[in-house]
């Protein structure tokens, strides 16, 4: 026997030992499952069995492990499943896990036998584990009651048509009769929806019982809010069903506090359920109702529940010698009480502190202007026919308000007698330019005797911060990429500033807009912009700083390649205004270089980088590009300051994907029509697609007969008096329409760049 014991101990830990490996690494879990079974089976003993149902129950809910292997390992499983649920013992423990491992494995051999109609032993080893359930579902314990709602919760969840997301790709949707075919050779779709009502019903049950269990009731709502939010089939149904039940109905006397607790949490869990569906759903239908529910709700509770907790309250003392039994005999009146107001914030005189009335004229009034006489004739019969209650309340609130102000002067007095001796320690070592020195002697020497009592004080000088030590390049280029990567996170944080009201004129200032005017997330991007163009402009020797590593615009330019990257389409304001800023950036450059070469024999260079950007910023995003962004990939086109060789080439390269011809063709036909200057390169691109690809030429042909139609013989030489249709004539481009780039170190004149009104050059 303990041989055996001592057996069973090792079998649990190399158990534990498997767990352990599994729980690091989700990979092994095939593996160990496989290797577990044997081990866990009906013939084994009862320890076994429930470290094995509760390794599988852990297994088949564990988000690490891909839903494709839980339904490859799901029919492995039901056989061993199927014989422990078969026998006698009913262990709690072992039942409670065989319970939570059928609402795991339920929609996972569902799909199974949606794809696999031929194993018909995998649905009939589950089929028989569900009957089995549910024929014992009142007869289990407490806690495999539980586990069972959450079991048939998933079988009418599937048993349900869902919601399909994407018909051409079936493994995303979720499962539900809405993905089973009509004709399928296993599940048959009217018995399948009949057995999920009559489930249904049997949840929905516990709110018509006359006396249910709150736990159960709350494990029932929770589970029935699921299917509220996916299955609007039976949404209604499952509301209307909640509407219906009071659980203070329910109480029975005598009530205990576990009663009431069990109340308050079942009105709670009912209302959080409706709330949540009010909130994901406000145009909800029953909405009205279920508000309405919420208040009857929360009233019944205080009328059932909170009446029987209440205590008694204080006895409540007479003020006037008279309690409230006697003065409703005596038809005597409650007494009036006098309002006290607060005294006046500073210092207190006698007249504010016995003046109690609100009236401003009466606290105005001076009663000196009255003779003594009068005002004995009127005081004497007033105060014998003042209330006594009222002057009572009144002496009492004149010395509570006394006794406040001794509490402030007393408060007060070791402060100022503090301050009054630092005070007479204070003597200053100085003596003002207004006062007069003692022109007598013996003014003379008393200022001597003082001089000699006095002690001698050191005279600090004035205190200066010691200068930071200086930084290194690294710690420098560190700290700015830091500073930049903190202005990035402001981006998220910031919105976009909105856009004037109609009828109102905002001025856009372009290129000479200040960049921090507004705070919004278009003044955060063009301060960014600026720093990576236009601060280092001059400084920059090459790409790279001495060590090798890369300078802080080149910083700031990485990450804005990689935010804009992030989200293409809704950041592409972002790219247009810092390519923008780039080319303005270069023509500038340019231009003060071939002035410096004018002015000075030497060859000077300057880095451009707006090339190497809008290239790269291309290849990064044209690879997510389909036929939905047309729209949105014109408009990066048209609103880029220069259309090059090499961007033409880029767009005609969308051809390659017979998707995204028609992409390729309209952003091309695009450029031809509005972009004057790049009409040449973007021909030749659009030639060049039409003899390469099939695919484009029924639309690239139409394109190409319009703006270059095929030249006949008679073409070639056409007469001078004869001019050519207008279609042919290419425009003279304007001096600042340039679309090639001038090369760095040559003597080529610069066009003055432009200066446009807006923040987006339109130089080509």
């Amino acid at each position: 026997m303990a041989q055996s014991t001592d057996h069973l101990v090792d079998q649990i830990a190399q158990l534990n030992a498997a767990r352990n490996l599994v729980l690091g690494d989700a990979a092994f879990y095939p593996q160990i499952v496989n290797g577990v079974l044997p081990l866990i089976g009906a013939h084994t003993r009862l320890e076994l069995r429930q470290w094995g149902t509760e390794f599988l129950a852990e297994t088949f809910a564990s988000p690490a492990l891909a839903s494709t292997q839980k339904e490859q390992l799901a029919p492995k499983v039901l056989q061993t499943l199927r014989e422990i649920l078969e026998l006698p013992e009913g262990d709690p423990v072992v039942l409670k896990h065989i319970v939570q491992n059928a609402a795991s494995l339920y929609p996972l051999v569902f799909r199974h036998i949606i794809n696999h109609p031929a194993d018909a032993a995998a649905w009939e080893n589950m089929t028989a584990i569900k009957e089995d359930i549910l024929r014992r579902w009142d007869s289990f314990p407490f806690p495999v009651k539980i586990c069972c709602i959450k079991f048939v919760q998933r079988v009418v969840h599937v048993q349900t048509h869902g919601s399909i997301a994407d018909p051409r790709r079936p493994e995303q949707n979720e499962t539900s009769l809405a993905i089973v075919p009509r004709n399928h050779a296993i599940l048959s779709l009217p018995n399948l929806e009949a057995e999920a009502s009559g489930l249904l019903d049997r949840l929905l049950s516990v709110f018509q019982e006359d006396s249910s269990d709150p736990l159960l009731v709350n494990a029932t709502l929770n589970c029935l809010a699921v299917l509220i939010r996916s299955r609007q089939s039976v949404g209604n149904k499952i509301i209307n069903a909640i509407m219906n039940f009071f659980p203070a109905r329910q109480v029975r006397p005598p009530i205990t506090p576990s009663v009431r607790v069990g109340v308050k949490s079942m009105e709670r869990t009912a209302r959080a359920v409706l709330i949540n569906i009010i909130k994901r759903n406000s145009s909800h239908p029953l909405v009205g109702k279920m508000q309405q529910y919420i208040e009857r709700l929360m009233q019944s509770r205080i009328e059932v529940v909170d009446e029987a907790s209440r205590k008694r309250g204080l006895p409540s003392e007479p003020t006037d010698g008279l309690d409230n039994i006697k003065r409703a005999k005596l038809d005597a009146e409650a007494p009036a009480l006098v309002k006290i107001p607060p005294l006046p914030p500073g210092p207190t005189s006698y007249a504010q502190l016995f003046t109690i009335t609100e009236d401003k004229e009466l606290r105005r009034f001076d009663v000196k202007q009255l003779p003594v006489d009068m005002l004995v004739k009127m005081v004497v019969p007033i105060l014998a026919r003042v209330d006594q209650s009222m002057m009572n309340q009144s002496i009492e609130g004149i010395r509570m308000r006394y006794q406040a102000i001794q509490k402030q002067q007393a408060a007060q007095l070791p402060v100022a007698t503090a301050e009054a001796e630092d005070d007479d320690d204070y003597e200053p070592e100085y003596q003002p330019m207004d006062i007069a020195e003692p022109a007598t002697e013996q003014a003379e020497a008393v200022a001597a005797e003082v001089a000699d009592l006095r002690p001698d004080l050191v005279s600090l000088g004035p205190f200066v911060l010691p200068q930071p030590p200086p930084l290194a390049e690294d710690e420098a280029a560190d700290i700015g990429r830091s500073a930049v990567g903190r202005v990035f996170g402001m981006l998220a944080s910031t919105g976009v500033a909105p856009n004037p009201s109609k009828g109102k004129s905002q001025q856009q200032l372009g290129f000479a807009r200040l960049a921090g005017s507004t705070f919004d997330r278009d003044a955060w991007v063009t301060l960014l912009t600026r720093l990576a163009t236009r601060a280092p402009a001059g400084l920059e020797a090459g790409g790279k700083s001495e060590k090798g590593k890369p300078t802080i615009s080149d910083s700031i330019r990485e990450t804005l390649y990689r935010y804009i990257l992030e989200d293409f389409r809704g950041r592409v304001n972002v790219g247009i205004m810092w390519l923008n800023e780039e080319w303005y950036n270069d023509r500038i450059q340019m231009e003060f270089t071939a002035q410096q070469r004018s002015d000075e024999d030497d060859e000077a260079t300057v880095p451009l980088h707006y090339d190497h950007w809008v290239l790269r910023l291309l290849d990064g995003f044209l690879p997510y590009l389909d036929s939905r962004d047309t729209k949105i990939f014109i408009r990066f086109l048209s609103e880029i300051p220069e259309v090059t060789i090499p961007i033409t080439k880029r767009v005609a390269s969308l051809a390659k994907d017979p998707e995204r011809v028609n992409l390729c063709v309209q952003s091309l036909l695009y450029l031809i029509m509005f972009r004057p200057p790049a009409r040449e390169m973007c021909l030749n691109a659009l030639e060049d697609v039409y003899q390469t690809y099939e695919e484009s030429r029924p639309a690239a042909g139409k394109i190409l007969a319009r703006w270059r139609p095929p030249k006949t013989e008679e073409q070639t030489l056409p007469s001078r008096s004869q001019p050519q249709p207008q279609d042919q004539q290419q425009p003279r481009p304007m001096a600042s329409e340039t679309n090639t780039p001038v090369p760095n170190g040559t003597n080529e004149a610069v066009p003055t760049p432009p200066q446009p009104a807006d923040a987006t050059p339109a130089a080509t």
